[in-house]
């Protein structure tokens, strides 16, 4: 097995984002279950050089990006924005765009994406899903947005990709009535392409690799290629400059004390 790549990577980043690849399979793992995985600019960062890194090795043929713990991920971690409510905005577009940059290199990686999801998913963590190729869900898996709940825009590809994969008007009523997509929703809609029991889960990750290795790769990249959406960036640009116009509201201030409980 090959270690992690990012050089610059510091020994705490480490803790946030654990990268290898064994043989012609790169796994990467979110690893802050203490904090459900939620999203901060250094995991965020390193994420994005751990995709960067699994996409240069000459012997890695297929990514899989899977979480520890009992959720994938929660999204921007809540206390993070309070941490840094003086300067919110700017804290803000720095995590949006870092986890835009994030979104971009699984989309446009020379490897084809499996994640993983064997929990909760909410807010911008869902980009991570909506990247993906194929995607591998258990019966704790579920999907739920919370913007209108907290005062937040949309971010993460809510309204940038996943329109296009389950239809206008269920990624509407889903967000703006703050619905959780099941499982068997996520199945049925396409938002996941594969199930698995989750004491199976390693066995059936392994077999989708070998699927997946079994194919030509050439023709594997070019497909990838030709089914990459259109317009993304400037999609996950107008949710950027739309989030951070939002974080700075009374709206999102308000939210932001409630969730964290410090009304």
């Amino acid at each position: 097995r090959r270690p992690l790549f990012c050089a610059r990577m510091t020994k705490r980043d480490r803790e946030l984002v654990l990268a290898g690849v064994d043989g012609a399979v790169a796994t990467i793992t979110l690893n802050r279950p203490e904090r459900h995985n939620s999203l901060v600019p250094d995991l965020v960062r390193q994420l994005g050089d751990a995709i960067s890194g699994c996409d240069s090795d000459p012997g890695a043929r297929v990514l899989v990006l899977r979480a520890t713990g009992r959720s994938f991920s929660t999204g921007g971690d809540l206390a993070g924005f309070r941490e840094h409510a003086d300067t919110v905005a700017q804290y803000a577009d720095e995590l949006v765009g870092l986890l835009n940059d994030v979104i971009l290199r699984l989309v446009d990686c020379r490897l084809p994406v499996i994640t993983v999801v064997d929990g909760q998913v909410t807010g911008g963590s869902l980009g991570l899903v909506l990247a993906a190729d194929i995607v591998l869900v258990t019966d704790r898996a579920s999907f739920t947005p919370y913007y209108v709940e907290a005062g937040f825009s949309p971010d993460g590809g809510w309204t940038a990709m996943l329109p296009d994969i389950i239809g206008r008007t269920r990624a509407s009523t889903v967000q703006l009535l703050n619905q959780t997509i099941t499982t068997e929703q996520a199945l049925e809609w396409g938002l996941a392409t594969a199930y698995a029991d989750s004491a199976g889960l390693d066995e059936a990750v392994a077999e989708l690799c070998q699927q997946v290795l079994g194919k030509k790769a050439g023709s594997v990249l070019r497909t990838r290629r030709l089914l990459r959406p259109r317009d993304l960036e400037s999609r996950l640009e107008l949710e950027r400059e739309q989030f951070v116009e939002q974080i700075v509201t009374d709206e999102a201030t308000t939210g932001i004390r409630s969730w964290l409980g410090d009304d």
